[in-house]
């Protein structure tokens, strides 16, 4: 069983960024470039469990659960791809982190994207994939959530069993108890649906990301698993042609290769930040 190198992440902290209490974890190292790490959905910073000792290695690490997601606070002005990758610039200025690279797996790619295509020299590079950055490829609850007239069908499912459906796609990693409690307490009550409130802005900012693809110059590696039920490799292959420097690899995995194919997932995500990048 792949688990890869788990040596916990430190104790997580909160911090007031533009009004917003957000959850972050660090490893308070200076040198190096910085690493930025945005949680996937529906899950949490802990999601970076079985990499975090590989992206340490790099440098200075910091990880954060975006509005919505993990246990950071949200508000409405932030719940989609465009205005959450504006959040983000905010949220780097007032952390005083300059042009980090930045792994942003899942709902942190249309974040991450439309962020570099807003402000081109904000990032040295970017990892990304599992993220839909096109709404008519994409599959299961996620396409159920994306295209429902309402989030009436909805109304009766609680966040643990929307996080164990998720979740059971992940076939290679025994996700830790106490980091299950994390993905459960992340979504309950209400915070399901705020969550799914940046998901079903994706039939309007979708396309338009589609049309700024290749304005964005800065490097991405782009990883997949081939057997994901959310986010086909059509998903992945459309991104990869449309944006002007990037790499795509496809893993053995589900949806979750940050997980499911942590070793990996943290080689090629590691080797590209430090370096493979430049070759783009």
């Amino acid at each position: 069983m792949t688990t890869g190198t788990q040596v916990g992440l430190p104790e997580p902290q909160f911090a007031t960024i533009d009004g917003l209490r957000i959850r972050y974890a660090t490893n308070s190292k200076n040198d190096g470039d910085p690493i930025l790490l945005l949680s996937p959905w529906p899950e949490s910073i802990h999601a970076f469990l079985p990499t975090w000792e590989a992206f340490s290695d790099q440098g200075p690490v910091i990880a954060w659960d975006m509005p919505a997601f993990g246990r950071s606070e949200s508000r409405p002005d932030v719940r989609s791809p465009e205005a959450m990758g504006e959040f983000v610039i905010r949220a780097l200025s007032a952390l005083r982190i300059d042009r980090p690279h930045v792994v942003a797996p899942d709902v942190g790619t249309p974040v991450i994207l439309f962020a570099a295509a807003n402000h081109p020299n904000a990032f040295r590079s970017l990892v990304i994939g599992s993220g839909a950055t096109n709404h008519t490829d994409i599959g299961g609850v996620l396409k159920e959530i994306v295209n429902a007239p309402s989030l009436e069908p909805f109304k009766d499912l609680t966040g643990e069993q929307f996080v164990r459906g998720a979740i059971a796609d992940i076939k290679h990693y025994k996700v830790p108890d106490y980091v299950l409690q994390d993905y459960f307490a992340s979504y309950a009550g209400p915070r399901l649906f705020e969550s799914m409130e940046f998901v079903r802005d994706y039939p309007r900012a979708l396309p338009r990301l589609a049309r700024r693809l290749a304005e964005i110059k800065v490097p991405c590696q782009i990883t997949v698993g081939r057997n994901d039920p959310f986010v086909p490799i059509s998903n992945a292959e459309t991104l990869h042609r449309g944006l002007p420097k990037s790499k795509l690899d496809i893993l053995d995995c589900g949806h979750f290769a940050w997980e499911d194919a942590a070793s990996q997932y943290g080689k090629l995500a590691c080797d590209f930040i430090k370096g493979g990048y430049t070759k783009l």
